[in-house]
């Protein structure tokens, strides 16, 4: 009989004691589809007296993740401790050096240091996977890096950040504040107590930028990725998205151009239609382009315990199967280096709400400002809120709201023409801009 697979776990919150009790119960199962038995032989955490519905019976505890990687009673070291360095960064590399494979969940460590870690996994032949690190059950890592090996990329996009579905979801539905909204998620526990790194895009730009190296061949880079998040949207923008026909989600979006690769995060018009739009809650989804074949989209829990074990046992099982190719795809030394691209040449269409004056000239004025960047309109639109004639529904200030739709223009031409009709005193406060992305 083949010798078990021994697996070291660093870290039993939710997904590391969901992963114990998974192997557990799926024995039999796993050996059959992997060709040998996976067991569970040791374990650490940051209290031992902690209860975690789990039975460690049998299970060897050690105080010390570094101690555990290194350990010689083990073939493979699992991190779920999390963070972009320190102790998780510490074990991975121990582990690493001792000619162990390594499977992480960990998005963070791999944004900020995932070549170098790459680098070290190929020089000791072993595999660094990370399919938990980004879209949690949706085995996004392995359609793109092995599924699709013989397609070229054009564009991946998605929703990365559950929280942030969850929060556009009932804004849209209830006609909710996003204020109201994040509490209700916090309440509930999908938003932390600070949300900043979730509400704000930095999750979904880390996951982002692990998506783009292995679609298309760079080196990890979270700070190329242009960042926006959804704390500006208001009631507003999502019923006019949805009287025009669109939903709003924070997007994720990669993509070749010929400027090089475009990664950015931020508020997206999307079409009702399209597959992606139809994803709410707490779920994530991602839309593969590649050349010669129709658009697919992948959908599932983007988070939660038994989804994300799901994705780390699916890594493990590779192992046993003897399965160990480059990280990223392709070997580090043949990755690019990717710059951040400039927002200001990023093109598509555009949604801008205007807090516009109302007086004779506004209108002509906001026009001609558009037509000197060269910008058409496929509409311009005075909303009102339903059932209220326009006089009711102007500001204190004399002002109501304007939706404009661009046709495909520069972010650069939008900029100037706002800050020119800004500069002609038409408007008042801040216009909302969200880019509308094509199905």
């Amino acid at each position: 009989m083949v010798a078990p697979l021994k697996i070291g776990v660093a870290g039993l919150g939710t997904v590391g004691a969901s992963l114990v009790t998974l192997l557990r119960e799926q024995r039999a199962l796993i050996a059959a589809r992997c060709g040998r038995p996976i067991e569970v032989v040791a374990v650490t955490a940051r209290s031992r007296a902690k209860k975690r519905g789990v039975d460690l019976k049998n299970i060897k505890w050690m105080s010390d993740p570094v101690a555990l990687a290194k350990a010689s009673g083990i073939d493979v070291f699992v991190e779920l401790i999390g963070g972009g360095g320190g102790v998780a960064k510490a074990a991975i590399e121990a582990a690493l050096s001792s000619d162990k494979s390594v499977v992480t969940a960990n998005k963070a460590l791999l944004a900020k240091h995932g070549v170098a870690l790459a680098a070290l996994a190929e020089k000791n032949r072993v595999a660094l996977n990370y399919e938990a690190a980004v879209g949690g059950a949706i085995p996004i890592v392995k359609t793109l890096r092995e599924g699709m090996a013989g397609n070229s990329f054009e564009r991946i996009y998605g929703i990365l950040n559950g929280t942030c579905n969850y929060i556009l979801t009932r804004m849209e539905q209830e006609g909710l504040s996003f204020a109201e909204c994040l509490k209700q998620a916090q309440a509930l526990g999908y938003a932390e107590a600070d949300p900043t790194f979730d509400v704000e895009g930095y999750d979904t730009a880390q996951k982002l930028a692990i998506l783009a190296s292995i679609a298309f061949g760079t080196k990890v880079s979270e700070s190329a990725v242009y960042v926006e998040g959804i704390s500006s949207i208001a009631p507003a923008d999502l019923i006019a998205a949805d009287e025009l026909g669109y939903r709003i989600k924070l997007l994720g979006v990669a993509v070749k151009t010929p400027q090089g690769i475009e990664q950015r995060v931020h508020p997206t018009m999307v079409r009702k239609d399209a597959a992606i739009a139809q994803v709410m809650g707490v779920t994530n989804a991602v839309t593969i382009d590649a050349v010669g074949i129709n658009p697919m989209t992948l959908v599932g829990p983007g988070a939660g315990g038994m989804a994300t074990a799901s994705a780390v046992a699916s890594d493990i099982g590779d192992i046993a199967r003897g399965v160990c190719g480059a990280p990223f795809g392709q070997p580090v030394a043949k990755l690019a280096t990717v710059r951040k691209a400039p927002m200001q040449r990023h093109e598509g269409g555009y949604y801008i709400r205007l807090q516009a004056r109302d007086k004779p000239g506004t209108a002509a004025t906001i026009a001609r400002r558009l037509a000197q960047q060269q910008i058409s309109l496929e509409s311009i639109v005075q909303r009102h809120p339903k059932g209220q004639p326009a006089a009711k529904s102007a500001k204190s200030d004399g002002s109501v709201p304007v939706i404009l739709i661009t046709y495909a223009t520069s972010e650069d031409a939008v900029r100037k023409a706002l800050a020119a009709v800004g500069r002609d005193r038409v408007i008042s406060g801040r216009p909302q801009v969200i880019r509308i992305e094509k199905n």
